[in-house]
């Protein structure tokens, strides 16, 4: 039987604090007021004081120059999405302005990074909740705050963790009374394209570059990748717009998702951070290499 109200509240209530989104993320956002421009454009109703949400831009934005939408934590617990896009910020980013403006919210789910979830405090995931009148609180304070945003590319960074078998779908099939095939996490990087504009070259580009920092998920027995059809190596294709993906938001020309795998033996947190701030870089460059 699917949950009802008061077993939402119930799982919400359970959920403890793990981390700090002040000083872990906000702090950092802070960090790159000299360089670029941050606005709040919101707070989480739960606890407004404690998660404000930010926008960071290019200072100068020029009607001349491609915008790049990089967006990380949608969901929470994937860590490396928030710092990946922190560090790309704090690191490369100005090598890259004089061709391209940048727009980045960091974090769009403070609260389920702080509690270590995919859901946000009322059991509802915000990546599949990019979309008018929308039940994620986060979403729709994100989509009114970039409204006439029009990227020409849009990197969404995320992870697959071993705890989406383990807690995550076990979780959903309660919270929803269904039963999901299950699906081995795929071991190592990979990518996840738009099935309705998949741009083949931007994604291998993203994967060659990628490949050098960390392993490039393998199809599992059955040819398949988190149950779907390799497209070409790491690289499957989701109907972003119709699941209503944070990477269905928009109509850039290039997009993508990246989901680095943090739970290998044979990467580190950095090495996870490096990895998504590879795969932007590398995205940019091609983007560059066709475009200029």
């Amino acid at each position: 039987m699917a949950w009802q109200q008061a077993d939402k509240d119930n799982w919400s209530k359970q959920q403890d604090i793990k981390r700090s989104y002040q000083d872990e993320v906000v702090g950092k956002i802070l960090e790159l007021k000299s360089d670029f421009e941050i606005t709040q454009y919101g707070s989480l109703s739960i606890n407004p004081e404690r998660y404000p949400l930010f926008i960071i831009r290019s200072k100068n934005l020029s009607a001349s120059k491609k915008t790049v939408l990089i967006t990380g934590g949608v969901h929470g617990y994937e860590t490396s999405g928030v710092h990946g896009a922190l560090g790309f910020l704090k690191t490369v980013a100005k090598a890259y302005e004089s061709d391209f403006n940048f727009v980045c919210a960091p974090c769009i789910s403070p609260w389920a990074y702080e509690t270590v979830n995919r859901w946000n405090s009322k059991a509802i995931d915000p990546n599949r909740s990019f979309r008018e009148n929308s039940p994620a609180e986060e979403c729709e304070l994100f989509l009114k705050a970039t409204v006439g945003l029009n990227p020409f590319v849009h990197i969404d960074l995320h992870e697959t963790t071993d705890t989406d078998n383990t807690i995550f779908r076990p979780a959903l099939e309660k919270r929803d009374g269904i039963t999901i095939p299950f699906s081995p996490i795929p071991d190592g990087f990979y990518l996840v394209g738009d099935t309705d504009n998949p741009q083949p070259e931007f994604q291998k580009a993203m994967i060659d570059a990628v490949q050098k920092i960390t392993h490039i998920a393998l199809p599992d027995e059955n040819g398949l990748l988190l149950g779907d059809k390799v497209e070409q190596d790491g690289v499957i294709n989701y109907p972003v717009k119709k699941l209503f993906l944070c990477a269905g938001a928009f109509n850039p020309q290039y997009c993508t998702t990246t989901e680095v795998y943090p739970d290998s033996p044979k990467v580190t947190d950095q090495i996870c951070i490096d990895a998504q701030i590879a795969a932007i870089t590398s995205g940019l460059d091609f983007v560059h290499s066709i475009t200029f």
